[in-house]
């Protein structure tokens, strides 16, 4: 026989009990292990090797159990506090670029009468409108990721001592 096809056997064998295959692939798998003594006795041993784990029992100490039950469900709790203060960051990220879209017409105003009235080169003011626009992002992004820093070494030393 051709060891394509053996091959073809084993990895529907291996996926059979895992993920599953199609119809036709396990019409296909049955026909050929009516065929080929080798891939019957490998579909036997995986047979015996499921029913080998499926009857071995494990006991878990309860306090290990609710320990990870808690744990499980403070990481949900976690991810829920995260998901509503993500919605709000990009709220509020929306209605600063809203914000700063509709008042650039003005701050580009104001730097140019600023310019005018103390004489200030046309390049020093597109710098300065440049500053303008992106200094309030620039600093809140620092500042979150100040406040991300300093909880993550938060939770690293909380971690460590909970060890």
């Amino acid at each position: 026989m051709n060891p394509d096809v053996h091959q073809r056997a084993c990895q529907l064998l291996d996926a059979l009990h895992v993920e599953g295959i199609l119809p036709v692939d396990r019409q296909w798998l049955e026909a050929h292990l009516a065929e080929c003594s080798t891939c019957q006795g490998r579909a036997h041993a995986n047979e015996r090797a499921l029913q080998a784990l499926r009857s071995n029992t494990i006991s878990i100490a309860p306090e290990l159990v609710s320990i990870t039950q808690a744990r499980v469900r403070l990481r949900a709790r976690e991810l829920r506090e995260n998901q509503v203060r993500m919605r709000a960051l990009w709220i509020s990220c929306g209605l600063s670029w809203l914000v700063g879209t509709l008042t650039a017409p003005l701050l580009w105003q104001a730097i140019a009468w600023i310019g005018r009235q103390f004489d200030i080169s046309q390049a020093i003011r597109l710098m300065a409108f440049g500053i303008c626009w992106v200094a309030p992002a620039t600093i809140v992004g620092a500042v979150m990721a100040w406040k991300h820093s300093h909880a993550s070494d938060a939770l690293n030393e909380h971690e460590a001592w909970e060890r």
